[in-house]
């Protein structure tokens, strides 16, 4: 399968100013986001003050929908959507919860934020979730995230067949222990490489996507997403998060088989959206 790409972060600054190409002949546009870290309004400090915002994300997601077709778009997120603001401090969650429904995310991936007022807590909020969670390199077995966290889930669009699995880093030294008692790490390669060749080989997906938070870097012996891709096969995309690493395009990395492995983030905070369109051969 060949797939012909671009990578476009929109920047939301005071008023909503994208621009929307004409429809063209994408079979899918995939819109996602990460480490958005309960930013619900603007940034309104720092480098990226005056930009982000929860209703310019919305609004941007109806402009594609809109244009493409509710049945031509993905909307994911790979993780670290909880923490950082006082939104999160006082509602505990369960805001950005309500507000990610709104915005129609289908697949979402968990960061290590996710889990600061504990397993049980988390579990709570994500029983309110009209998404999918996926993450492959963690056992929650006997814990309360057993029903709500699966390794992968398959999302149909335009005729195409979708396979999407999570990965999270190891998050011993991110999580206090009692925050993530329960919690059984599996190596992300190893849990990578047994979910891509499933969806791939198994399934026949026309499309697997890694939906990462382990970071983008390509430091030896870490398990990020350059080096995933390079040790790894039948994964198509990988769509990262937890370094909030801005890619203004997308990157491309072989991997064991030398086939190309496009790589995506979309910074933090919600300052961008990052966009992938897509056609297949």
């Amino acid at each position: 399968m060949k797939i012909r790409s671009k990578s476009i972060s929109a920047a939301f600054v005071l008023l909503l100013l994208v621009s929307v190409p004409a429809l063209t002949a994408q079979d899918l546009v995939i819109l996602h986001t990460n480490d958005t870290h309960s930013q619900i309004e603007e940034i309104r400090v720092g480098r990226g003050a005056g930009a982000g915002g929860v209703h310019r994300r919305a609004e941007y997601f109806h402009q594609v929908i809109s244009q493409y077709g509710r049945d031509r778009v993905l909307l994911l997120d790979a993780g670290d959507y909880n923490q950082g603001t006082p939104y999160f401090t006082v509602f505990k969650g369960d805001l950005e919860m309500e507000l990610m429904n709104a915005l129609g995310y289908e697949v979402v991936a968990i960061g290590n934020h996710e889990f600061d007022n504990g397993v049980n807590e988390f579990a709570r909020r994500l029983s309110k979730a009209e998404f999918q969670t996926v993450c492959a390199n963690y056992d929650f077995s006997g814990t309360a995230l057993e029903p709500y966290v699966k390794p992968y889930t398959i999302v149909y669009k335009n005729g195409r067949k979708i396979g999407v699995f999570g990965l999270l880093a190891n998050i011993k030294s991110l999580v206090a222990k009692q925050n993530r008692e329960g919690l059984v790490y599996i190596d992300a390669y190893e849990a990578a490489q047994r979910w891509a060749d499933y969806l791939k080989n198994e399934e026949h997906c026309d499309l697997v996507i890694a939906l990462s938070h382990l970071g983008y870097s390509g430091y030896p012996n870490q398990r990020t997403d350059i080096n995933l891709a390079r040790n790894t096969r039948n994964i198509d995309v990988i769509i990262g998060g937890h370094s909030h690493t801005f890619l203004k395009s997308e990157k491309i990395y072989p991997n064991l088989d030398g086939e190309d492995v496009i790589i995506v983030q979309a910074g933090a905070q919600g300052e961008y959206v990052g966009r992938l369109d897509i056609t297949f051969d």
